[in-house]
């Protein structure tokens, strides 16, 4: 593959006129097809970020488009004081495929979080308590409002904007004693909230046996067990959910990112437990559910299924991971390589938000996260050969950047 032409990589500039919300590389993408993106330029990019792990098809899909382009033309948007059909077929389906009863859409993976949160103080003022606590954990990353970054485990995202949102009790990542010294402190817990593998914290997995732990705790408590599956949900790791592995079921689950492969979406998906706690006038968005939203996710929960991606995620992500650790384990400054399926972080001993630059430069896109871990989250249909071209592309700039004084 021909490099592109070089970028200002290491450039990070506003739009003009736009919020100054974002450090941006000065690369501005036209169009793509597959795993491949063409920036304005005319320069090509094998993309391993799948948009923050949202392209699940990756892009212009030659089924997803067509299907899209249909409910355009017959309905994008009606509100919530109608049925919508679509919601029930699409709310069947994550209920089939996850073991839970009840789906509740909105439009990102905030908003899920969000209303997982009132889910559970809901349900422990239903209980009788009147500040309820849900268990949080060290280098989670729930999102941006006043609530999940307060759930959020980053300094640096809640610097700015307190006070914080009360009622949150932080612990560390498979630590099952942390929970259980919880228990004994903490009468009014009521919720145990974590991402099933840690995003924005640097890919860091739950242990399975934890996973079965905190759902005994739960059980034995009475508490909720919700597992935010945001980024790490659709088939990332090769199961429908990253906790199918565990071989669990969750009370409430918040979903998004790849269930639309582009399409604003987010759902929350509840069990038995929490499936009632929430009544007409509770909850409640504009937008969510709207059919075309609900048709996008229709479709690639279909496509899926149809061409095996579940299967394929883990295959490839085997191969991908096998040759980064060929090239890359035994190098002095490289930690960890981890993750599973197409959920890929390859931890490095300093910060290398750097070679995201460099990387486009090369034709790849990546980003870093928790400023020292490669994030690679490509589309799902990621083929083998190109998982082989972002070794071959990613593993000679992180040997350079390590080579450096």
């Amino acid at each position: 593959m021909n490099a592109p032409e070089p970028v200002v990589a290491q450039t990070l500039r506003p739009m003009p006129h736009v919020m100054n919300t974002y450090g941006r590389l000065p690369i501005a993408m036209s169009h793509g097809r597959g795993c491949w993106l063409w920036d304005t330029e005319g320069r090509k990019y094998l993309d391993g970020l799948g948009g923050i792990a949202v392209n699940t098809l990756g892009h212009a899909h030659p089924q997803l488009v067509p299907a899209l382009q249909d409910q355009i033309g017959k309905l994008i948007h009606s509100s919530n004081y109608y049925e919508v059909p679509l919601q029930e077929q699409l709310a069947a389906k994550l209920c089939e495929i996850s073991g839970l009863e009840v789906a509740f859409f909105c439009n990102s993976g905030l908003e899920a979080n969000e209303g997982a949160l009132k889910i559970a103080r809901k349900f422990g003022h239903d209980k009788g308590i009147t500040r309820p606590e849900i268990i949080v954990y060290e280098k989670a990353f729930h999102g941006r409002s006043i609530a999940t970054l307060s759930a959020t485990g980053n300094p640096k995202v809640q610097k700015g904007f307190e006070p914080l949102v009360e009622g949150f009790v932080r612990v560390p990542l498979n630590d099952l004693a942390a929970i259980e010294e919880v228990a004994r402190s903490h009468p009014d817990v009521v919720a145990v909230f974590l991402e099933t593998i840690q995003g924005e914290g640097g890919i860091n997995a739950s242990r399975w046996d934890y996973l079965q732990g905190l759902r005994r705790v739960c059980d034995e408590r009475g508490w909720l067990l919700m597992l935010d599956e945001v980024q790490c949900g659709i088939g990332r790791t090769g199961k429908w959910f990253a906790h199918q592995w565990a071989g669990i079921v969750p009370d409430v689950m918040p979903l998004a990112k790849g269930l639309g492969s582009g399409v604003p979406i987010g759902a929350i998906v509840a069990g038995p437990r929490a499936a009632n706690v929430l009544g007409p006038g509770n909850h409640g968005t504009t937008f969510g559910g709207n059919p075309l939203a609900m048709r996008a996710g229709v479709e690639t929960l279909r496509i899926m299924e149809e061409d095996g991606l579940l299967a394929h995620a883990a295959a490839v992500g085997e191969l991908l991971r096998a040759g980064l650790a060929r090239e890359l384990g035994a190098l002095a400054g490289v930690k960890e390589i981890r993750g599973a399926g197409l959920m890929i972080g390859i931890e490095l001993d300093r910060p290398c938000g750097v070679l995201v630059g460099r990387a486009a430069t090369a034709g790849l896109l990546i980003s870093v996260t928790a400023d020292n871990v490669i994030r690679l989250v490509p589309p799902l249909v990621l083929s083998a050969n190109e998982a082989q071209q972002i070794v071959d592309l990613l593993c000679p700039l992180v040997k350079s950047f390590l080579a450096e004084a």
